[in-house]
């Protein structure tokens, strides 16, 4: 079910106490975005009208669906996940929050999965109160590599043309080193490499590799990760004619904004990676996995327990998700495209400028 021009976008609706449902209807409320998806929200219309009330100055009007065969392209649809009543505590973090968040989600991705939609925005959950007999999972992301069945998947952030990309994830600071393997960084380097040209339309990605040790090591004297693994996984990738620089010290490659030089960032865990992205996208980052054969974005923050059901969740990460699920969708179609007739993308400009590219040193 490829639709290019006005995909289908599902949406899953988060914790019900967070600030994902607030979102969605402040999204949607403007139905100028009915132009460039039609939106499909994995809820119930209950849960949906209990926000609406507490968000007074919106338009936002749907229709509710038990069948995909019935998804309206001018209106809002809401499938519903559930019909019993469910109580509803905005701010706290219980039980009743993470199940129906995971029955959204998993609901979603089923679709996803059958192609009744075409992409998926997912709001947030709260790592606790998913956990259960059913979903073992610390997020989105592993949960998603395990459905569709794939090997490796990364979490990429992005915000314009500042992407970044996570070797290890949700894992405590303890056991990151041991999780940094020469295997894992080369397959990570594959599936941006891949993502990178399909999803984003960059034919030579440029790609920059982070350190695990402070000042990347110097040379062995601080650890010797990026000795022993981080360098000949640098060398194996480039051997896949993949352009890759690195390892980098992590605190002077973002101080001197050495991200401009690269179309992505490698960092080695969470918190080197997302706390310089967060910082410098400025509310507007999109948390996207690639890997799949699907695509999925989310917004790049969590389900704000603090301000949840007060009218003050700010949309501009979750639209930037929107929309950015809508363009990925649009660039693997054209991309899929090209590869049945590759002549048809290349302009006299790009003949004249086919050329191998080399990366500078930046230091």
């Amino acid at each position: 079910m490829m639709s290019q021009i006005k995909p289908v976008i599902g949406i899953s609706c988060g914790d019900l106490n967070g600030i994902g449902i607030e979102l969605i209807i402040k999204t949607f409320s403007d139905h100028r975005i009915l132009d460039q998806c039609t939106p499909v929200i994995f809820a119930s219309n209950k849960v949906l009208n209990f926000y609406r009330k507490s968000i007074p100055e919106v338009n936002f009007n749907f229709q509710h669906i038990k069948e995909f065969s019935r998804i309206s392209p001018k209106q809002i649809n809401i499938f519903n996940c559930w019909e019993e009543d469910v109580a509803i505590n905005p701010g706290q973090l219980n039980e009743i929050g993470g199940k129906y968040a995971i029955i959204s989600l998993q609901t979603a991705v089923a679709a996803l999965k059958q192609k009744q939609i075409d992409g998926l925005v997912t709001a947030p959950i709260h790592k606790k109160n998913i956990q259960s007999a059913e979903f073992s999972f610390t997020g989105h992301t592993p949960y998603l590599k395990h459905i569709f069945g794939v090997n490796d998947v990364v979490m990429m952030l992005c915000a314009g043309d500042f992407r970044v990309a996570l070797v290890t994830e949700h894992i405590p600071i303890a056991e990151i080193a041991k999780h940094i393997t020469k295997e894992k960084i080369v397959s990570k380097l594959n599936i941006i490499q891949q993502s990178l040209q399909k999803d984003f339309g960059i034919d030579k990605p440029r790609i920059a590799v982070l350190g695990l040790n402070p000042h990347a090591g110097d040379k062995g004297l601080i650890g010797n990760e990026e000795e022993t693994i981080i360098k000949p996984a640098i060398k194996e990738a480039k051997n896949n004619n993949i352009l890759v620089v690195g390892p980098y010290s992590p605190d002077a490659f973002f101080a001197r904004r050495s991200f401009d030089k690269f179309d992505i960032v490698l960092a080695m865990y969470h918190d080197q990676g997302l706390i310089p992205f967060k910082a410098l996208a400025i509310g507007e980052g999109v948390n996207y996995t690639a890997g799949l054969p699907a695509v999925r974005t989310s917004p790049d923050h969590g389900v704000a327990f603090d301000i949840a059901g007060k009218d003050k969740a700010d949309t501009s990460s979750f639209v930037t998700a929107v929309f950015e699920c809508i363009d990925i969708i649009n660039r693997r179609a054209e991309y899929e495209q090209n590869r049945k007739n590759p002549l048809k993308k290349m302009t006299p400009a790009m003949f004249a400028n086919a050329k191998d590219e080399s990366i500078d040193d930046v230091g």
